[in-house]
């Protein structure tokens, strides 16, 4: 008997792992089957906040005061079915320091394209503080598009916008921000550690091979001199008046003297300095667009793939798990 329960018990570990590798594998097969392709998603702001509002008045306001409001609402509603308003996109871009969002943006911006017109609206609300340059760059290059095609560009600033984020928010014809939203931070930095001294202490020699004088100027483990110094500064100066350029030919009214010092501020003295044109959050500004005009937020969904979900489920249940220990 006791061998018989031994060898159910196996028999039922076996079976639960055969059934097991059989649900992983039909969920990598359907995850093959599924569409990868980011899924455009566009949400009705105006909607959604007259869906507030009833839910707000049905609880707060009375019967008579309710029935009145719905009343004047219905009626605004169907004045504004008999004329086309104006429309105001919405995008979100929330940077990183390699402006990984702008994979997305682009997609965004396309859609907008097809349909936007001369007296729509796009407002971006940004949230960057900075980074790689030349992702940045592109970053910039794709909210251009808009001035290209003669879209009006307003840009929220309800946190930050500096270096890189501030080289994004310069492209708008209009930048808001919030009166604490940090500002500016026109520069270019570079910073490295060195373990060459540290190195040669271990008694470990490190080799770099390079075609080119300056293929390599400053590095983590060899030995830098003041010359590939010089060469690093030269070329942070070199990228520092491209940005410089930059902003000038998009706010041709800034002193560069003042504002292109690397320094950041904010809102009020941003204000001041002519690096953004208005004070206030983005939710205000939004606000006032719906009274005005209907407002969509465009939002370019990509869907996460079975393996990243299967290793970020596996990660945050590993920090759980820590957080008993620790």
């Amino acid at each position: 008997m006791e061998f018989l329960f031994e060898y159910g018990l196996f028999a039922a570990k076996v079976v639960t792992i055969l059934i097991g590798m059989g649900l992983l594998a039909g969920l990598i097969a359907s995850s093959k089957q599924q569409n990868d392709e980011p899924v455009l998603e566009i949400k009705d702001l105006n909607k959604r906040r007259a869906q507030m509002r009833d839910a707000m008045a049905g609880t707060v306001l009375s019967k008579k005061a309710n029935k009145a409001l719905a009343k004047s609402q219905k009626k605004t509603a169907k004045d504004d079915d008999k004329q086309d308003r104006p429309k105001v996109y919405v995008v979100d871009f929330d940077g990183d320091i390699k402006a990984s969002g702008v994979e997305t943006l682009r997609d965004e911006i396309t859609a907008i394209l097809t349909l936007a017109e001369a007296e729509d609206e796009v407002v971006v609300r940004l949230d960057n503080s900075g980074g790689i340059v030349h992702e940045h760059g592109l970053a910039a290059s794709q909210l251009n598009r808009f001035k290209q095609a003669n879209i009006n560009l307003t840009v929220c600033v309800d946190k930050v916008a500096a270096s890189g984020g501030y080289m994004m928010a310069c492209v708008a014809d209009k930048i808001v921000a919030a009166p604490f939203a940090v500002i500016g931070s026109i520069g270019v930095l570079a910073q490295l550690p060195n373990f060459n001294k540290l190195l040669g202490k271990a008694g470990i020699d490190y080799e770099e091979h390079t075609a080119g004088e300056f293929k390599r100027t400053v590095t983590i483990f060899g030995e830098n001199t003041d010359e590939k110094r010089a060469k690093l500064n030269e070329q942070l100066e070199d990228t520092h008046t491209l940005f410089k350029q930059f902003v000038l030919d998009n706010r041709p009214k800034l002193d560069l003297q003042k504002v292109a010092t690397g320094e950041h501020w904010y809102g009020q003295q941003a204000i001041d300095l002519g690096l953004v044109d208005a004070l206030g959050t983005s939710d205000d500004y939004l606000a006032e667009a719906c009274d005005a005009g209907a407002v969509f937020e465009i939002d370019m969904i990509v869907k996460e793939k079975l393996a990243d979900r299967l290793m970020s489920g596996f990660g945050s249940r590993f920090d759980a798990l820590m957080q008993r220990f620790y």
